[in-house]
């Protein structure tokens, strides 16, 4: 962990569980009115009248999600916000609440803590959520962090992965790989560094990619636009392993085969011209680098009008019979088998 050695370091020890929790939470605000009682009691208190009430949890482990020595904890605060939110809007709903749960050890002092809930507040500032509680406990093996996200949907608008229809359209929100390459940017600075201590990387060119690695954006802003477009995606996900396995999940469920366009990809220009200087292809990094965290969504072919002038989106595929399989029609016009090489937990 890169850490000024002249800063403040108070130990945790200092203010008790209670006391930390109190200290860290101090300044979160309610802002939702499906938010009855947030912190402060054993259990917090939610209504939200008629609508549906949607739910997902994620788990950030050190040395399995981050690294701290080249991830701030500012960043990763606001990160581990982000990236739940993200599965509530998959879900064409609206986050309004999140719990954060942390396991620390004692070589973090409060200031570092502080610093991560920083990033924490400023998260739910942004995409307008409560932070209505959580647990901190101590760990024998870094950080840890939980944070389940909560939302809300109107009965019949929530969308599922297995609603996608033969002859719907693939589409894709933003554009994919630039988290990936991110992460080659900052391992690769990490090697140089533990070689060289003095050396003061230039990631002057790589802005965006690192970017999007250590703070990533939600899409909260894609129900929204297709509310105003009155198109209901027929299925959706959100890209956080690859696009290879998102498209898998979406055919499975469905149970329907598809088309992937090799030239539809969207690629931002930093993305390619990194591929190229790490000698990497560009569409397998799209296909399997993941952590994008665009959203991924089918519509029906009527709703395509609606749709095919907004500079958000952009159609990348076409939906088949699940007999014709999953394939990626490459530039050259020959069809590759889509197989999934995405972000797995547990490979040996």
């Amino acid at each position: 962990m890169i850490e000024d050695k002249n800063q403040q370091r108070t130990p945790l020890s200092a203010l008790g569980e209670f006391g930390l929790i109190e200290h860290l939470t101090q300044n979160f605000k309610i802002k939702q009115t499906s938010t009855i009682k947030g912190i402060g009691d054993d259990a917090a208190v939610l209504n939200f009248d008629n609508k549906r009430v949607v739910i997902s949890t994620d788990l950030l482990v050190e040395g399995v999600h981050f690294d701290l020595s080249y991830a701030p904890l500012k960043h990763l605060g606001y990160k581990s916000v982000v990236v739940n939110l993200s599965d509530i809007y998959a879900m064409n709903a609206k986050a309004t609440q999140i719990t954060v749960s942390i396991a620390v050890s004692n070589r973090f002092p409060l200031e570092a803590l502080e610093a991560l809930y920083d990033g924490i507040e400023t998260a739910a500032n942004i995409y307008n959520v409560d932070v209505i509680g959580g647990d901190t406990t101590s760990s024998t093996s870094g950080l840890l962090i939980s944070v389940t996200a909560i939302g809300e949907v109107e009965a019949e608008q929530e969308v599922y992965r297995n609603g996608a229809k033969p002859n719907d359209l693939l589409v894709v929100s933003g554009d994919l790989g630039a988290a990936y390459m991110g992460l080659q940017v900052l391992e690769r600075e990490k090697e140089v560094y533990k070689v060289n201590p003095n050396n003061q990387p230039d990631l002057e060119p790589y802005t965006y990619i690192i970017e999007r690695q250590l703070k990533p954006e939600a899409r909260k802003d894609i129900p929204k636009l297709l509310l105003e477009l009155d198109v209901k995606p027929t299925a959706m996900i959100d890209v956080s392993d690859g696009l290879s396995s998102e498209i898998m999940h979406i055919c499975k469920q469905s149970d329907v085969g598809c088309d992937l366009y090799e030239e539809k990809i969207p690629l931002d220009p930093q993305v390619i011209s990194t591929c190229e200087e790490f000698n990497i292809d560009s569409t397998t990094v799209a296909l399997n680098g993941g952590e994008d965290y665009e959203l991924l969504f089918t519509i029906a072919q009527e709703d395509y009008p609606k749709i095919k002038a907004n500079p958000n989106l952009t159609v990348i595929g076409y939906m088949k019979e699940s007999k014709e399989g999953l394939h990626l029609v490459t530039r050259a016009d020959t069809r590759i088998p889509i197989k999934s090489q995405g972000w797995k937990n547990f490979n040996e």
